[in-house]
């Protein structure tokens, strides 16, 4: 007699922790492919993405969060409603630790947050196992187990890959059986215009410094293929709050908007599978992230 077929699983797994505990890494890596920004600016991830992770038995789709911090002002407060949203209606919450920083009170927050989630399976992931030091991963899961009730506990490295199938095999079991939410092709909730925004607020993230990054906010204005010349023109504006801030943007005679748009239209290129006309714009919103309906506006936070 021929042994019965394994039953279908999917659900959502939300990603949560402090900011750059390598949540947006992990959902690169599990997707297989670039879908959420990577940057060491905390508040990186302003939206909640969805990546589809798609197996023969089971299929995960992971929900990236904004990271969980102290805000100092309304975007901050839209980021933190959005990853505390994302823990209401998931199958599994995953709880990234940095193994490489000690483990302490925004830890001990975020982990209150998470066995709050009463009908979510809890596991905790030890991220950075790659750079941390010798002794230091036993260390930090000493202090990290401590901090809830966890059904089980991972150690990943998701920039070498290591033991992403470990991590797999963890959330997936607690998966209940279901249908494929999304194509087996679909790496991506995300619009294609969100996307496009995304990746052109990471260039800036990783060209400029101090208040600057925190202070951008990207909107596609249009977005338009051309058949005839394969090519997909796209016009974006990029905002920021003060004069000074834009003219650090600019750069001197142009020089630092110019090397954002070559290193976005390179990715933009991956991305879309065409030649890319990026044309950038630099304009002042006044205080902005204070703006509740302007950080709405943007789609950063719960509307997302």
């Amino acid at each position: 007699m021929a042994a019965a077929e394994t039953e279908f699983r999917s659900g959502f797994v939300a990603l949560v922790g402090r900011p750059n505990a390598g949540k947006s890494t992990l959902t690169n890596a599990l997707a297989g492919s670039k879908v959420a920004i990577v940057s060491d600016t905390p508040q990186t991830t302003r939206h909640r993405l969805r990546a589809v992770v798609d197996r023969d038995d089971y299929q995960l789709v992971v929900v990236d969060t904004p990271g969980l911090h102290k805000p100092h002002d309304a975007l901050g407060e839209e980021l933190n409603r959005s990853a505390l949203k994302a823990l209401e209606d998931v199958d599994v919450v995953a709880m990234l630790v940095d193994g490489t920083a000690p483990v302490g009170g925004g830890d001990e927050w975020v982990a209150e947050h998470v066995m709050k989630a009463r009908r979510a399976k809890k596991v905790l992931v030890l991220t950075k196992a790659d750079i941390a030091k010798e002794g230091a991963i036993d260390r930090q899961l000493a202090v990290a187990r401590k901090l809830g009730e966890f059904d089980d506990v991972i150690v990943i490295s998701a920039t070498e890959g290591f033991n992403l199938e470990g991590f797999e095999a963890a959330v997936s079991r607690f998966l209940p059986p279901g249908p494929r939410w999304f194509p087996r092709d679909m790496p991506t909730d995300q619009p294609l215009e969100v996307m496009v925004a995304e990746f052109v607020r990471e260039k800036i993230l990783r060209t400029t410094h101090d208040e600057v990054p925190h202070a951008v906010g990207v909107a596609v204005e249009e977005l338009k293929y051309n058949e005839k010349r394969d090519i997909t023109k796209v016009w974006a504006v990029i905002y920021v709050e003060r004069d000074s801030q834009k003219g650090i943007i600019i750069g001197k005679g142009g020089e630092l908007i110019k090397r954002i748009g070559t290193e976005a239209r390179h990715d933009l290129e991956r991305l879309l599978g065409t030649k890319v006309f990026l044309e950038l714009t630099v304009k002042v919103k006044k205080d902005w992230r204070r703006d509740a309906s302007q950080i709405r506006r943007f789609g950063y936070g719960e509307g997302l």
